[in-house]
């Protein structure tokens, strides 16, 4: 039987890559953890994948600013006489396949352009994730709430979830007040940061950890296919994850539900393998 079949570029800083393959594995699909430089130099081929994953970490230490350098290296290199944004497309539109950036991965994506891509353009940048309001890196649990109108694939059929960020650049802005409109009123954001009390989006730290723009903490293309969020899901992907597993497997026990094995975050992973098997294979 064919499986889903998962890139996972890994060096020069990024350092999620075991959560991220184990999330795939979880979710019954086959992850390779690659050197980018081995995907740059064709000796890895893009197309022998369903998804691609750029993943989170720090890249080139965020020392021109999170996922800046990733971005110049990509946008400038060659693959096999390919700019690496033709191949993307080729990816996306064509095949119909998966790109989904996480923190830094998302940084990457939204300096190449790639994201949120009006109107199918993969190569202007118009918006961008730059310091956090707390003037500080963030390590902390915050809770999402999904945008039933995206077209996102990886969020279908999910409403909440609880999953940490871990970044110091991670507050989305556009360029100007119309891309900004386009983003919220076209869907292109999938996820959004809430008060748990109320379940509304915030723009309240710490349960907006960077001061976002609307609240967004995630957008995709207008296909869905290409997706980048700043909170890490592959890092909650058992029930114990949760820094607060104990106090709510007893709120289970007492309300007579099942203690689930896993976390989350995983949903995320499932619904990105789901969507491959149904379309890509």
């Amino acid at each position: 039987m064919n499986k889903v079949k998962a890139l996972i570029p890994t060096g020069l800083g990024f350092n999620c890559e075991y959560e991220s393959a184990k999330a795939f594995e979880l979710a019954h699909a086959k992850a390779d953890i690659v050197d980018l430089r081995d995907i740059i130099s064709g000796e890895v081929n893009l197309f022998d994948y369903h998804i691609l994953m750029i993943i989170g970490g720090f890249s080139f230490g965020d020392d021109l600013g999170s996922g800046k350098a990733i971005a110049n290296l990509l946008r400038f290199k060659k693959i096999k006489g390919k700019r690496f944004i033709d191949l993307i497309k080729e990816f996306v539109l064509e095949q119909k396949k998966v790109v989904f950036g996480v923190c830094n991965g998302f940084q990457v994506l939204i300096k190449l352009g790639i994201l949120p891509a009006f109107d199918k353009n993969y190569e202007e940048q118009n918006c961008t994730l730059t310091l956090n309001n707390s003037g500080r890196y963030e390590d902390r649990w915050i809770k999402l709430k999904f945008n039933s109108k995206s077209p996102c694939i990886a969020t279908k059929g999910l409403e909440f979830m609880n999953v940490p960020v871990r970044h110091g650049e991670g507050k989305f802005i556009a360029e100007n007040r119309d891309v900004l409109n386009r983003v919220m009123d076209n869907n292109h954001f999938f996820a959004q940061y809430i008060d748990p009390e109320t379940n509304l989006a915030t723009m309240k730290y710490p349960l907006n950890p960077n001061g976002a723009v609307n609240s967004v903490a995630g957008i995709c293309d207008e296909t869905g296919r290409v997706i980048g969020m700043m909170p890490h899901p592959e890092a909650n992907l058992l029930f114990e994850t949760h820094p607060h597993w104990t106090r709510l497997k007893r709120k289970l026990k007492d309300q007579g539900k099942e203690i689930p094995k896993f976390g989350e975050g995983l949903k995320i992973f499932k619904n990105i393998v789901k969507y491959c098997e149904e379309n890509c294979i």
